[in-house]
């Protein structure tokens, strides 16, 4: 019923995932979002954000920032990140997350996509074909359309962790792929 939002995978952090362990399977890009993924919604550039990029560049990822918001937003924070990026995306549409994998000279195998949002950014990739990793959102205190959409989300993890449990499979899907 609701399998076209169910992530791929499922983790606490964009700062949690194994991402060298995906390296070795073969991974070679990754597509971020950025409010509540990878900072809080309107802040600037972590020092954790900036080391996480660094050691995901050092591995030999590419990297794309994708975001609805304005360039004035994105491009501060993916330069600051040394990141490609795409604003004004229109998630859910995969068109710029296609976008991002062409920027990065990714295909769909070889990709996925880090955001904290179902409706938004795992519906997107989804769409577009990638791996889609959902994350908790870093901040408790968000818009009032976002904080409506929580409510849905929360139906949707639901019956995905039930799904998950059915199919003898943790929430992160570690023993996927």
């Amino acid at each position: 019923m609701f399998k076209c939002f169910y992530p791929g995978r499922y983790y606490d952090s964009a700062y949690d995932i194994e991402y060298g362990e995906f390296y070795e399977k073969g991974y070679r890009g990754i597509i971020f979002d950025v409010d509540n993924t990878l900072v809080e919604h309107g802040a600037p550039v972590t020092k954790r954000a900036k080391d996480l990029f660094d050691r995901l560049h050092e591995i030999g990822y590419e990297t794309c920032i994708i975001s609805n918001n304005k360039e004035e937003r994105v491009k501060p924070l993916a330069d600051e990140v040394n990141s490609k990026y795409v604003s004004k995306a229109n998630k859910p549409s995969p068109v710029n997350y296609i976008k991002a994998m062409d920027i990065m000279n990714c295909g769909k195998d070889n990709v996925f996509f880090v955001g904290d949002q179902i409706f938004t950014d795992v519906w997107g990739a989804n769409r577009a074909g990638i791996l889609s990793m959902l994350v908790k959102p870093i901040d408790k205190h968000e818009e009032i359309q976002i904080v409506l959409k929580r409510y849905l989300e929360k139906i949707v993890l639901f019956f995905y962790k039930r799904y998950c449990k059915k199919h003898g499979q943790t929430d992160d899907y570690k023993n996927k792929k």
